[in-house]
Order: C-alpha cells, then sequence, then structure tokens
C-alpha cells in the first residue's frame, strides 16, 4: 500500500535563530549610542531563538490568565494566577534589565541599549506590558523624591518575585498604571475617581478603573480626583501593614490578542495611596510616562513588523510552488522587499526615538524637543503599518499562516494593539499638533533632523518643502485638526527618509524613496516600481543563526 502520510514541501520550524543578528537594529544600536551593551544584546537575542523560550511564549498566550476573587473560604483574594511560563519569560525580561534598569545606569546610551534588548525579546509579547509600565513610572515617580528613595532601588532590581507581599520587602518590584475609566478613556481628565485625603501624607481612593493592565503588580500609578483638581498617586498592592489594599479586581477582559498579559477592571473602595507631585498636576505629572509608553508601543510595532518578515522570509526560503522556491519568484520577492523596507524604515525610526530619550534624560533639551513631535508622529505611523505589515506576511504563508500553530494569528491579533494603547492613532496625531502648538520650537529642530539629509535626493527634497509649507500655512489653520493623520504621517515619513539617506544601505534607501516618496507604489505591500535593486535588500532580511 502507498505511504498517504509522506511529508514533503514543508518549512521546518524558525528555531535557533537570533533575531539580534538583524542589521537594521545592529547598525541603529551603535549609531544611537548603545554599541557597547551589543554582547548583551546578542545574548538575549540567542536565548530569544531557542525551543524553549519559543514554548514559554506559545504556553504563556494558550493559557490566559485566571481571575480568582476569592479564597475558598469567602474571602476576597483578588489574584491572578499565571501560567508558569509567563513567569519564565518575566523572569529573563528582569534578569536582562528590560524593565527600569536603566534608570541606576548612569552610562550614555543605556536606554537604547533597553531599547535593542526588548525589540530581540519576541517569544511572547503579553508580557512586555508590565516591563514597560515599570519602565515608565519611574520619572513620575520622582515627583515625590521620598517615596522614589524607596521604591526606585526595587523598580530597577533585576530580580523578579511575583509573590504577593509588602512592595519594601521584596528584592524587586513591577509597577502599574490605572488611569483610564469607561466614561473617559483617553480623556483622563474626565475621571471622576475621588482621592480624600487621610492626614499623614495619605489618601484614600475611591472610583473604578475601566483598563488597568497587569493588576498583580507590586504598586500603580492612579489617576484620581483630589481636592486640588487631578492628582497622580502611588498605590501599593500590599499596604505597609502587610493588609492588602482595598484594590477589587471586578473581572479581566476578554481582549482580541494580548492572551498573555492579564488585562482588568478595578474598583478602589477606599484604597490608601501617596501623592506623586502636587495636586492638580495629575496629567503633567504623568506626561514623561506617557512619553516612554509611546516609545515602547514604536518599538513594539517595529518589532513585529521584523518578526512578521523573518517568519515570512523563512517560510519562501524553504517553501516551493510550481517548482521553484517562492523566495525566487518576482511577485514573492517584490513582496518581501517591500515588507523589509517598511520593517527597516520603522526600526530605524524606533531606535532614533530611543536615541532621543537617552540623550533626553541626559539634559539634551535639542534632542528633547525633536522627541516630543517625532515620537508623537513616529508613534503614530510605525504602529499604524504594522497591522496590514502583520496580514502581508501572513498571507505569505497562505494557509499555513491562518492555523494558530504557525504563531502568525498570534501576531496578527497582537498588532493593533500598539496603535490603541497609549492613545488611538487620533489621539497621537493630535498630539503631534500639540506639540507644535505647546512648543513651538520643535518644529524648527525637527527641520534642523531633516536638514542634514538634504540636497541628496530630489523626491526627499520636495517632501520636506511640501511638509514645511503644510506646518507653516496661517490659512489652513481652521482644517488642521481635520487634516492631522496626514501631518503625522508627513512628519513620520520625512524622519524615516532621512534617516535611510543617511544611515540606511542604499538599496533599502531607493526603494523607500520610489515607493513612500515618489510616488510609485500601489499602496498595497508588493507593489514596488521595477528597476529596483531587491537582491540586498532581501539579503538583509534572511534568517539568520
Amino acid at each position: 500500500m502507498a505511504d498517504t502520510h509522506v511529508v514533503t514541501n514543508q518549512v521546518p520550524p524558525l528555531q535557533d535563530y537570533n533575531p539580534a543578528t538583524s542589521e537594521v537594529l545592529a547598525e541603529a544600536l551603535v549609531r544611537e549610542g548603545g554599541g557597547w551593551g551589543a554582547d548583551e544584546v546578542n545574548e538575549l537575542g540567542e536565548l530569544c531563538g531557542t525551543a524553549q523560550a519559543q514554548r514559554w511564549g506559545e504556553l504563556a498566550d494558550r493559557h490566559r490568565p485566571v481571575l480568582h476573587t476569592h479564597d475558598r473560604y469567602g474571602n476576597r483574594v483578588d489574584e491572578v494566577e499565571y501560567d508558569p511560563a509567563y513567569h519564565e519569560l518575566m523572569t529573563v525580561a528582569v534578569t536582562h534589565g528590560l524593565h527600569a534598569a536603566p534608570w541606576a545606569d548612569d552610562r550614555p546610551g543605556a536606554h537604547v541599549v533597553r531599547a535593542a534588548k526588548t525589540s530581540v525579546w519576541t517569544p511572547e509579547p503579553g508580557h512586555l506590558c508590565p516591563i514597560s509600565m515599570t519602565y515608565a513610572v519611574v520619572p513620575a515617580l520622582r515627583y515625590n523624591p521620598e517615596l522614589a528613595a524607596v521604591y526606585e532601588p526595587l523598580l530597577s532590581s533585576r530580580v523578579y518575585d511575583p509573590e504577593m507581599k509588602i512592595p519594601n520587602r521584596k528584592r524587586g518590584i513591577t509597577a502599574g498604571m490605572s488611569m483610564t475609566e469607561k466614561q473617559g478613556g483617553s480623556d483622563v481628565r474626565a475621571g471622576t475617581t475621588e482621592a480624600v485625603p487621610n492626614g499623614f501624607g495619605t489618601y484614600s481612593i475611591t472610583g473604578h478603573k475601566w483598563f488597568t493592565s497587569a493588576p498583580m503588580s507590586d504598586v500603580f500609578l492612579v489617576l484620581a480626583q483630589a481636592p486640588g483638581g487631578l492628582t497622580c498617586f502611588l498605590l501599593p498592592r500590599v499596604l505597609p501593614d502587610g493588609t492588602r489594599n482595598r484594590m477589587y479586581l471586578q473581572r479581566l477582559k476578554d481582549k482580541l490578542g494580548n492572551h498573555a498579559n492579564a488585562s482588568s477592571e478595578v474598583e478602589y473602595d477606599g484604597a490608601i495611596a501617596w501623592r506623586v507631585g502636587e495636586e492638580g498636576r495629575g496629567v503633567p505629572t504623568i506626561i514623561e510616562m506617557v512619553n516612554l509608553t509611546r516609545l515602547d508601543c514604536t518599538l513594539g510595532s517595529a518589532t513585529s513588523m521584523r518578526t512578521g518578515l523573518t517568519r515570512a522570509v523563512h517560510h519562501a526560503q524553504h517553501r516551493k510552488a510550481f517548482g521553484e522556491y517562492l523566495i525566487d519568484q518576482p511577485l514573492m520577492r517584490n513582496v518581501l522587499a517591500d515588507l523589509a523596507v517598511e520593517a527597516e524604515a520603522a526600526t530605524m525610526l524606533a531606535m532614533r526615538m530611543a536615541g532621543a530619550t537617552d540623550k533626553a534624560v541626559h539634559g539634551d533639551q535639542r534632542e528633547t524637543l525633536l522627541r516630543r513631535i517625532g515620537l508623537a508622529a513616529g508613534k503614530y505611523w510605525v504602529c499604524k503599518r504594522a497591522t496590514p505589515h502583520a496580514a502581508e506576511t501572513m498571507e505569505c504563508l497562505g494557509g499555513n499562516g491562518y492555523v494558530e500553530e504557525s504563531g502568525m494569528p498570534r501576531l496578527y491579533r497582537e498588532a493593533p494593539l500598539m496603535g490603541i494603547w497609549e492613545g488611538s492613532g487620533n489621539v497621537s496625531a493630535l498630539d503631534t499638533l500639540r506639540a507644535m502648538a505647546t512648543r513651538p520650537e520643535c518644529v524648527e529642530v525637527l527641520f534642523d533632523e531633516l536638514a542634514t539629509a538634504a540636497g541628496q535626493d530630489p523626491r526627499y527634497d520636495a517632501h520636506v518643502t511640501a511638509l514645511r509649507q503644510t506646518l507653516g500655512s496661517a490659512g489652513d489653520v481652521a482644517t488642521i485638526q481635520y487634516r492631522a493623520r496626514k501631518v503625522a504621517e508627513d512628519i513620520a515619513l520625512a524622519l524615516q527618509g532621512s534617516l535611510l539617506i543617511r544611515h540606511g544601505h542604499p538599496a533599502v534607501a531607493e526603494a523607500f524613496l520610489a515607493s513612500r516618496l515618489g510616488g510609485q507604489w500601489g499602496g498595497a505591500f508588493g507593489t514596488l516600481p521595477t528597476g529596483l535593486d531587491l537582491a540586498p535588500v532581501i539579503e538583509r532580511a534572511l534568517v539568520k543563526g
């Protein structure tokens, strides 16, 4: 009898590869001042590509967190149970300093190294939510030096301790954010949660928060209405006397993706908290935190693109159709090269903003201004591109890509999150306008940055000239909010074009300029014009060990 189950023309598992070998990421790491951390990034990349790490990611995503509101005796416990694989992922992330560790490292480039590490640790993205929040809370916490003195060393510690204990009796802690409410969403000023002073420096917090991720974190930054207005507070899950704070988890959100990370509705019923910053200054206190989480959203989307591209290229290298490997077929090469150009441009912009963040932390005012406008626009555009990019990379695998075992559906479900989290596309686009209105000097800093690539390509020069006219046209002020998305897109494309002209591979730069800025592009991936040298573009995207 014939053997009906001979397996041929199937792609081998993508294992034992190293995402840190990405040329665009390695180049950006050095260029942005983090070259000293290359060995650390490579070490983490090697671990990421192992079968063990990939298995952790699969298990953490498949076995969703479970909420336990009460114990068997009827006592409230409000605990979330995670799969052990989630804790393995968290242990690696904290040990390698993907959380708040850069705040304890004064070396120039520490935040760039941290960004690169985050960008190569890709087994499962959900656990990076508490990692990102822990990173972002430190600048806000510094508005209360006494609290910072106690908690910052614990936040930056490289010890992961998931046990529910008094925070300052642990060797390391994580932090969350509890900001949005059901009636306000991104409009946090519309919050109704109340903060009543108790004396002795504490407040009682009462209210309902609509979306609090990682509710098993040790401490949370919470926005509430104090007598002096909207104010930021630090709220521990366990109080100094060992009792549990009155923070009740109502339910976990049933999300499209991001399954390994628990996101919850929380009710505060007289929970005890400490003020961070002045009363009425809640939004200014958390603004730097917003910038940092936006950076991680941009990095996350760029990482998603490179991950999807890696899987698509790996498939195309090993799968034959009509007698030829997919990677050798002209139309597939157009698609793969187009995806690679998008991923490289996104990575370069994300890492440029990581470099600006690092320099801003060290007091560079020019980089602070560039980050202010560049990150708002970059977050809008890079995150907006991640979802169609994920869809196209999944399509490269055909029917196999639509099956859960391929990992592509997980990548696809995750892609829209970065565009929604920390402000949807409209919020990011409007914040680009707000940057220009409140810090008008950032516009000239932007054009100073763009001028460094002037005169090298007429398509780029024309785009920058048109952008300057758009931003400087007083007659269009009445419609500027209506056009905010196009403004943010044009700023992001200009920054990407500048980076590619100055630092990118010539073939990648030419493909970007011809398509994104030159108008020779159909919009869908795989519509690059003829006459481009795609071989080096695809070569840079090949899977490496």
